[in-house]
């Protein structure tokens, strides 16, 4: 019996990744890591700033998204975010660029509790996937 699902990850611009044959998506959501597997309960999420991870049996994909909504039904997983990348195609200059505005909105003595929260996250997975 196949223990695979559907992903589909989109953006504003256009679906960013399909993956028809995957086993496992590990998201960063607000609740924490969530692991999905085939027959998973229905689920609606919030994604916070961190690494998504798309398992199949023959490959491995990771992504750092900023933001988004992931919902789990019929075996169809659907992220929708307004920030993603995939990180086998993300350069050194994109992550300095992308942690310095963090570090930068970080610091803003206006900001509030929620989004200072977000932006540390943000600041952290940046630092470790640099």
């Amino acid at each position: 019996m196949s223990e695979e699902f559907k992903v589909d990850i989109v953006n504003p611009e256009k679906s960013f990744f399909t993956k028809e044959d995957a086993t496992e998506v590990i998201l960063p959501a607000f609740e924490g890591e969530i692991g999905i597997l085939k027959d998973h309960i229905p689920i609606i999420s919030f994604l916070k700033p961190g690494i998504v991870t798309v398992q199949s049996s023959s490959s491995e994909e990771k992504f750092y998204a900023e933001d988004g909504i992931v919902e789990f039904k019929n075996n169809v997983l659907s992220i929708l975010t307004s920030s993603i990348f995939n990180l086998k195609e993300l350069e050194k200059n994109k992550i300095q660029e992308l942690l310095k505005a963090a570090e930068e909105e970080s610091k803003k003595p206006e900001i509030n509790d929620q989004s200072k929260f977000l932006t540390d996250q943000k600041i952290e997975v940046l630092r470790s996937i640099n």
